[in-house]
């Protein structure tokens, strides 16, 4: 059974840091792309960073240069550090194995202002 649990999300002022975590298992984690998703109250999931099997990252233009998305296949997990977060950051933020159709249940980040 494919589960992906996601932690670290919380309440933040703007400007500060985040990290999250996704743990997967029941998946061959090394082999799969990860991505975090995320969505805003009223708008459409957003694709913010993913991740090669290899460890080629890609980011959603409007975190380039704040996210960083990361991976440890020894403890099957993908990591989101969030730096320099802005209130338009705040959002469910969502793991994903893309290829596998499998999600995560979500951790809610909120900046204030």
């Amino acid at each position: 059974q494919v589960q992906l649990v996601e932690s670290g999300g919380g309440l933040v002022q703007a400007g500060g840091s985040l990290r999250l975590s996704c743990a997967a298992s029941g998946i061959i984690f090394s082999r799969n792309t990860m991505a975090w998703y995320r969505q805003a109250p009223g708008q459409a999931y957003e694709l913010v960073a993913h991740i090669s099997a290899r460890g080629t990252p890609n980011y959603a233009d409007s975190v380039k240069g704040r996210f960083t998305i990361s991976r440890d296949s020894a403890k099957n997990t993908v990591y989101l550090q969030m730096n320099s977060l802005k209130v338009e950051d705040t959002a469910v933020y969502s793991c994903a194995a893309p290829g596998l159709k499998k999600w995560g249940q979500g951790t809610q980040v909120t900046v204030s202002s």
